[in-house]
């Protein structure tokens, strides 16, 4: 059964930004870049008529198409199992969060007992030591990209996996004032047939 989480894709040239940072940290086992995504909400490994019915939900989301920038490094836990990239602040990104995070608990879905942190996770740890990590983000803590725009959030899944990954997109919501919707994934056929025109 997969596991679903929604999630905002990284564009290339962000990619091949955090692609830099990796490296130079012993006992890191690094994300592919193809694998970089910053998770919104994780779903978890839900039946399919449950994940049918995220899916029609999702449809009801109305926000912005909005600008968004990597920024800063950090690690999760006290003994580091994972290294990130962060993100600058982002009222817009909280709002999309926030909308997901409604649609999901009216499902009858648990909330998500963390605060939504924004990230990047660029690797994961084991057995890393605590000063070789703090050695590495003291190293990279200027790390920023450039800004890049958000379009559309996608509905994720991944297959149970040493590290995560691969990661595919199940299904995509445009936001609105963008125009990858009709460019990139057509709704329906009659929206199809008026692009062929």
């Amino acid at each position: 059964m997969p596991r679903l989480f929604t999630a905002l894709e990284i564009p290339r040239d962000a990619a091949l930004s955090l692609s830099l940072l990796r490296g130079g940290l012993p006992g890191a086992r690094w994300v592919d870049v193809e694998n970089y995504h910053l998770t919104l909400r994780f779903i978890g490994d839900v039946e399919g008529h449950v994940a049918d019915e995220v899916a029609n939900a999702l449809d009801r989301v109305r926000r912005p198409g909005f600008s968004l920038t990597l920024s800063g490094v950090g690690a999760f836990g006290k003994k580091p199992h994972a290294v990130w990239a962060g993100v600058a602040a982002s009222p817009n990104l909280h709002a999309l969060q926030a909308d997901i995070e409604r649609i999901c608990q009216r499902l009858g879905l648990p909330a998500d007992p963390r605060k939504f942190s924004p990230h990047v996770t660029l690797a994961r740890l084991k057995n890393a030591n605590p000063a070789a990590v703090a050695h590495y983000l003291s190293a990279r803590g200027n790390f920023a990209a450039m800004p890049f725009r958000v379009n559309r959030f996608v509905l994720m899944s991944s297959r149970d996996s040493v590290g995560g990954g691969p990661y595919i997109v199940e299904e995509a919501w445009p936001l609105v004032g963008t125009d990858s919707r009709h460019a990139a994934f057509p709704a329906s056929a009659s929206d199809a047939s008026r692009i062929m025109r």
